[in-house]
């Protein structure tokens, strides 16, 4: 197509990759994009779909003004984000959340990619380092990434991988319900007022569904998984349970904002299911990732009031991700520093969650783009969500220490001044807002 110098490579066709390939192409980059599915699948994924989404349908907040991931969806949109149009596009009602028909979302996805005439798409494993001869890479092969080019990676990085499990939830046909214990609210009424379906219990079901939960068999771990931690935002339902008995209940089971028009007796717990495609069909039991045996989760969740007849589309899984040290291994544009023409993007950087991981794709892909066009390229100021979460895995967090991370406030330089406390978050993003602002007017969208 062209020669190596003018032509980029992205390994991995996931949320990171195709991300950053559509930046690339859209600074008029050549570029090749390596999808090893359906050649060779993972352990999580379905389809051989770019951008398949094999956890929860949701991208969580879309509230700009006090939500981090909502600040971040608005900067991404800003900068053409094409997994943000995306999911735009294919939304489908959650209340305050961002979430989609995940099948539209990676159909209309890949569309696009196939369709750009700068994009070439190559199914094929790539099961070593990238050659240097290939010039400006980036690998974004995810927390699946294969276990040769794993093994390369851990090799040319000499730092010890990190690695904890992920666990889905199960997605229930929407039919199989039962509405006459079942209703359709959000929490307060956000969004639409209807977004999600709950399930009530009563304080003698919830004992009894801990009691049956915390009993039911799960998935035996292999000898070298023994060790690998979880990670906090994505708990299996079963270890929440083991923290407390209670805990679920200030959790994803919690019944504040909420009333049961089937019955005057106020719900002690509430199970929720949100909607996970756009036809209404199927919705996906909110916080009920898990690591159950199959069987056992078809006894312990049918067992919840108005899912006694649920038929389940899929069941939850779990599975081991992968993570380098990045504020060891890369330098501040995500360049292995062992290898700096190799750039790393998504969760294998250490980000947690879709929208941390396409973000850091978007950078990667920006930041590819202007060091083959010899330009410069000023990440966005750290004050914004873009830069918190790129300073937290390029130095700004401790390699000794270094976790995956979502994107928080906390990554944020401390405001100025005293901010009573329930005026922090607008100050936060008012001042991101504005200096993200300042940001693309001077330059900062320049490789678009």
């Amino acid at each position: 197509m062209t020669d190596s110098n003018k032509l980029a490579h992205v390994v991995g066709g996931g949320l990171a990759g195709s991300e950053a390939a559509w930046q690339l192409a859209s600074a008029d980059v050549p570029v090749i994009l390596h999808e090893m599915r359906p050649v060779k699948g993972t352990d999580a994924h379905l389809t051989d779909g770019l951008a398949e989404l094999v956890c929860s349908n949701s991208f969580r907040s879309d509230d700009a003004q006090n939500n981090a991931v909502g600040l971040l969806h608005q900067e991404m949109r800003n900068l053409g984000s094409l997994i943000m149009e995306s999911a735009d596009i294919n939304k489908v009602p959650a209340g305050g959340a961002l979430a989609v028909d995940r099948d539209g979302f990676s159909h209309y996805i890949q569309e696009k990619i196939e369709a750009h005439p700068l994009i070439t798409l190559q199914r094929e494993e790539v099961a070593d380092l990238p050659p240097e001869d290939w010039g400006s890479t980036i690998i974004a092969t995810g927390p699946l990434t294969s276990s040769g080019l794993a093994e390369a990676v851990h090799k040319a990085t000499g730092a010890d991988a990190l690695a904890f499990f992920d666990a889905i939830a199960p997605i229930v046909y929407k039919e199989s319900i039962d509405f006459d214990i079942a209703w359709f609210q959000s929490r307060y009424d956000k969004g639409d007022g209807s977004d999600y379906i709950n399930c009530p219990m009563t304080e003698a079901q919830y004992i009894d569904f801990i009691d049956t939960l915390l009993a039911a068999d799960k998935t035996v771990f292999k000898e070298w998984e023994k060790n690998t931690p979880y990670f906090d935002g994505c708990l299996p339902i079963e270890v929440m349970a083991e923290r407390g008995r209670e805990t679920l209940r200030y959790g994803p089971m919690k019944p504040v904002g909420l009333t049961n028009p089937n019955s005057d007796e106020k719900p002690y717990a509430v199970v929720q299911l949100r909607q996970d495609n756009k036809l209404g069909t199927l919705y996906n039991m909110v916080g009920f990732q898990t690591k159950l045996t199959y069987g056992e989760q078809k006894r312990v969740f049918s067992a919840i009031p108005g899912l006694e007849k649920a038929e389940f589309a899929r069941l939850g899984g779990l599975h081991r991700n992968t993570f380098i040290n990045s504020p060891e291994v890369l330098d501040q544009e995500l360049r292995l520093k062992a290898h700096p023409y190799i750039r790393f993007a998504g969760q294998i950087t250490g980000v947690e969650g879709y929208v941390e991981s396409t973000a850091i794709g978007l950078l990667a892909g920006r930041l590819t783009a202007a060091e083959i066009k010899q330009e410069s390229y000023d990440i966005p100021p750290v004050t914004t969500a873009l830069g918190a979460i790129m300073s937290h895995i390029t130095g700004g967090a401790d390699a000794k220490t270094f976790q995956p991370m979502n994107v928080n406030f906390g990554l944020f330089p401390p405001l100025e001044g005293r901010i009573r406390k329930k005026e922090r978050k607008l100050a936060y993003t008012g001042r991101a807002a504005t200096d993200f602002d300042h940001w693309l007017r001077n330059g900062g969208s320049r490789t678009a």
